[in-house]
């Protein structure tokens, strides 16, 4: 009998269709766990996206389980070490949507920064005239970046801003010294506090381990300089919510804004503290979502189908990564 995989992520039909040929692949909607630990009883595999958690309670249900894949980047869901430790191999796609996420990042700051009204022809003479008055924006090249995180994200960002000709400040886990070896153009290392001080725009790209979670908060917020621009499309766990929208208020006539396309919890509640606020946009988890993004993540299907081989699969994830 083929071997048996579930899947609750979105995986691009190509992908799918490569994966039925050779397995048995089931379809769950990860908000039904029941639904997702009856299936699990008999499966060899297990395809996740951001959402479902893969825990004790999953991995006891879970005999048969010889691999769970990431489609995608964070692992902060999946307890690595217990796969480990009960022989099931964990894998995921760390460079399928890089290029994706810094695209949609510096597409965010000129959004923010370059107002670009469209006209269709109703407005007249002086509305025309109005908007080439008023619409007036800055250029990214007078700009300071501050990178919280220089993994892959991070250090793929940092290269296209140097190229736009923006100053760059980071902070990271790693020194200074590993930093430069892995980058090829100028930055200025400094500690956190001294990043948001020094940030005309502050975006974040660490990681969702547990050590992370509101890890910006209100100490942090109250750093950045008036006009400053806050983007996140990492983790929403990173930021405190309720400090932000405390500070989204309170710096709203200091010209601060903040862009989210990530939060915490995903969706959000009806009553996130967020909505409402004018100097706060949010988006609903888009950075990754380009057509060639989706089928990078997608084709995580490979390493499934090569762990259930007996293969050694090109991405495995170790221990302790969240990345």
């Amino acid at each position: 009998m083929n071997p048996t995989v579930i899947n609750t992520a979105p995986l691009v039909p190509e992908c799918a269709a490569w994966l039925a040929e050779r397995a048995t692949l089931i379809h769950c909607d990860h908000r039904d766990r029941d639904d997702v630990l009856d299936k699990l009883e008999s499966a060899q595999g297990l395809i996740i996206g951001s959402y479902l958690q893969v825990n004790h309670e999953l991995l006891d249900r879970a005999s048969e389980l010889k691999v769970v894949g990431r489609s995608g980047v964070g692992l902060e869901t999946i307890d690595v070490p217990e796969c480990h430790r009960r022989g099931i191999q964990v894998v995921y796609t760390p460079e399928a949507n890089t290029q994706a996420v810094v695209e949609y990042v510096v597409g965010l700051m000129l959004d923010s920064l370059r107002p670009r009204t469209l006209i269709d022809g109703t407005e007249g003479t002086e509305r025309y005239l109005e908007l080439r008055r008023t619409q007036i924006g800055q250029q990214l090249d007078q700009l300071t970046l501050g990178i919280l995180g220089l993994g892959r994200i991070g250090k793929r960002l940092g290269a296209v801003a140097h190229s736009i000709g923006m100053r760059l400040v980071v902070n990271d886990l790693l020194s200074v010294e590993e930093l430069q070896q892995a980058v090829s153009y100028p930055f200025e290392y400094v500690d956190l506090p001294t990043l948001f001080e020094r940030s005309d725009i502050l975006s974040i790209h660490v990681d969702g381990r547990s050590e992370n979670r509101n890890l910006v908060g209100t100490s942090l917020l109250s750093r950045l300089r008036p006009g400053s621009l806050l983007i996140n499309a990492a983790r929403g766990k990173i930021v405190d919510t309720p400090a932000l929208a405390d500070w989204a208020r309170t710096s709203a006539d200091h010209g601060c804004r903040a862009v989210l396309d990530v939060l915490d919890p995903e969706p959000p509640a009806a009553d996130c503290p967020l909505f409402g606020l004018d100097n706060v946009k949010i988006l609903p988890h888009l950075a990754s979502r380009t057509h060639t993004g989706l089928a990078n993540m997608s084709w995580v299907v490979r390493d499934i189908w090569s762990v259930i081989q007996g293969e050694s699969p090109k991405y495995p994830c170790l221990p302790g990564n969240v990345s």
